[in-house]
């Protein structure tokens, strides 16, 4: 049985984990914190992150790269539209969420929960603050790219997965969507929170971390 090797609450092992969902495919999680790992899993991730994908002795990290492998080693249900321009700006926005998303959403979650209840470090208050600051025109831009369903090509794809995911750790670090100010995004979050492959999850990170 493949093993994803990670933390269940990071927004790239839950993006991997989604997709194995949608694809249902079974795995194991093996529990992975992203600070100070060990050799052996450097080994396996030579840049130190998470997730890390692992079968039959095939090891490869960095969520994009194992969603690729898993679309080419599991094509049905697709998550790529076969659209060459629609599956290149999917392609776009996953890169999108996986850099700019995560850089101005994650802080708030580092500050809040990782270190406030895992390292035991007071949050740094003007961080936060910098980081919300920047926020809005980075939501202005996703709600800009959004319609009344799936992001691109009126299917499900790694584009919705990975555009979603940032928000729940933000979720988790006491922040909301502002429907009123982002209506088209506030209502993205919630249908694609909704399917089973986001809902299961969430609500097992959530009874995890007691949020």
């Amino acid at each position: 049985m493949p093993r994803i090797h990670g933390a269940a609450a990071s927004p790239f092992v839950r993006k991997v984990r989604v997709a194995m969902a949608e694809k249902n495919l079974p795995y194991e999680l093996v529990p992975v914190f992203p600070f100070g790992v060990s050799a052996e899993f450097l080994k396996m991730s030579p840049l130190g992150k998470i997730p890390v994908y692992e079968e039959d002795g095939f090891t490869l990290p960095d969520s994009s790269c194992i969603l690729a492998y898993l679309e080419r080693a599991h094509p049905q249900p697709a998550l790529l539209p076969a659209d060459p321009k629609l599956a290149a700006r999917a392609l776009f926005l996953e890169e999108y969420a996986d850099t700019r998303l995560v850089e101005t959403l994650g802080p708030v979650f580092f500050e809040r929960v990782v270190k406030a209840r895992f390292l035991k470090q007071e949050p740094d208050a003007k961080r936060i603050e910098e980081t919300l600051a920047k926020t809005p025109a980075v939501l202005d831009w996703v709600e800009s790219q959004l319609g009344d369903g799936p992001v691109v090509g009126g299917r499900f794809s790694i584009a919705d997965i990975a555009l979603a995911s940032p928000f729940v750790n933000w979720m988790y670090g006491g922040e909301r969507v502002d429907a009123a100010r982002w209506p088209k995004l506030a209502s993205f979050i919630e249908r694609t929170w909704s399917r089973p492959s986001f809902k299961a999850l969430i609500e097992e990170e959530k009874a995890q971390m007691g949020v």
